[in-house]
């Protein structure tokens, strides 16, 4: 029994560097041609001089909110026929064999095809293998979650109890019964089973593995799970890009899946950080049927040197850390992280900012940190507290910090205010 689901997961990292570049040049080329609301963002771009991560840090990024605005005036225009804003290129009918809702509502098509979010790599990176029964506890209501996972699954050759969420005693009679080997969901409901299994004396102990995502799995759970018998994993997915990176067997990070092309960029912008430094994930995905380039999920996490013990060679992500979405209202006006890259920008000299709003609610103050090297520090802090008049039309404190002074932790707005 291999531990790869294939031959693409250890390729030499040059190999798929290659190889994705190539396909990212097609996919935007289809991208331009098909859909007609990335023909819009990409106006104007040659899709064959998109061969370098570098080119690609220069194509605009598009944000779930733009995702939003951009399908209510589709449906809005064409009566409810066109659901997806012109970002899909699939059609109704065989080759779309669902449409799913996501809160907003942002509705995503299903596209027909085994394993059609990929999901398969992250189920067997966990254990699953073909003839295992899995106890399927994603939410089969509106939302794509149990089927990304029920796909999954059967393309490994896995049986499926489509169990959902919620009647906790039925389910808990179900894998007494049944004695399925894996499950799939989120992990606050997977304690839950077993917590009420315990109470009610009901025997789940055929459940060994499992692959959970929807929520934080912090290490304390994990611990909690394999002290019970159980070995659970991560991945990470969205309804819009289908699997982006999965956690292996070695517990380092995630591996990136082989179908999407990851960035990590300064919340607001689509300005890459430095390796090892947190930001924004933003998914360049290679899925025709639905090529979105440069979507930026609103999550934050960073890039991991080096690759995962197990032997598989992508790029590996430290995991989900967190939203970037650190919009903050102060004295009735909302600051948002882009204004703070915006004022960064004006000044070669500094580093990082992380702005601190601190006091209490309707009596703010505003600090900005700003990371430099640079001498004259009092001129420079007057020019920085200029601009920052300038650009938030507040005012703001400067203090000027050593350069590697603030947290990694991908904050670009702290909010410190007392809320009592």
């Amino acid at each position: 029994m291999t531990e790869f689901f294939d031959t693409l997961e250890t390729r030499e990292p040059a190999a798929r560097e290659a190889a994705l570049m190539v396909a990212l040049a097609g996919q935007i080329a289809h991208a331009q041609k098909n859909s007609p609301a990335m023909a819009e963002v990409l106006r104007g771009v040659d899709a064959g001089n998109v061969t370098s991560r570098v080119a690609l840090t220069k194509l605009p990024v598009t944000r779930k909110s733009e995702l939003l605005e951009r399908q209510k005036a589709a449906r809005a225009k064409s009566g409810g026929v066109e659901m997806f804003g012109g970002f899909s290129t699939l059609v109704r009918g065989p080759h779309m064999p669902r449409v799913f809702a996501s809160p907003g509502p942002i509705y995503e098509p299903d596209g027909a095809g085994r394993d059609y979010w990929r999901g398969a790599r992250s189920l067997y990176a966990a254990g699953f293998r073909s003839g295992d029964l899995v106890h399927n506890a994603f939410s089969y209501h509106m939302t794509p979650g149990a089927f990304i996972m029920e796909s999954a699954a059967h393309a490994i050759g896995c049986t499926v109890f489509p169990a959902g969420v919620g009647q906790t005693e039925q389910q808990l009679e179900a894998i007494a019964d049944l004695k399925p080997s894996a499950y799939l969901g989120t992990p606050s409901f997977l304690r839950i089973l077993v917590e009420k299994a315990r109470d009610a004396g009901s025997d789940i102990s055929s459940i060994k593995k499992g692959l959970v995502g929807g929520e934080a799995f912090v290490p304390s759970l994990r611990d909690w799970f394999t002290e019970r018998g159980l070995n659970i994993y991560q991945s990470y997915a969205t309804a819009d890009l289908g699997l982006v990176a999965y956690e292996t067997t070695a517990r380092e990070g995630l591996v990136l899946d082989e179908g999407v092309i990851v960035e990590i960029v300064r919340p607001g912008t689509g300005d890459p950080v430095a390796a090892g430094e947190v930001g924004e994930l933003v998914v360049t995905t290679l899925n025709p049927g639905y090529p979105l380039i440069r979507f930026a999920t609103g999550d934050l996490s960073a890039l991991l040197a080096g690759t995962c013990p197990t032997g598989r060679t992508n790029t590996r992500i430290k995991g989900w850390m967190g939203r970037a979405d650190q919009t903050t209202k102060i004295r009735g006006m909302f600051v948002h992280p882009k204004q703070v890259d915006d004022i960064v920008k004006r000044f070669p000299e500094v580093a990082r900012a992380r702005l601190i709003v601190a006091g209490e609610m309707a009596n703010d103050t505003m600090t900005l940190m700003v990371e430099t090297a640079c001498s004259g520090p009092d001129a420079l802090a007057q020019k920085i507290s200029d601009a920052i008049r300038d650009v938030t039309k507040l005012r703001g404190e400067v203090e000027l910090v050593a350069v590697g002074s603030l947290p990694n932790d991908g904050k670009v707005i702290e909010d410190a205010r007392s809320y009592k």
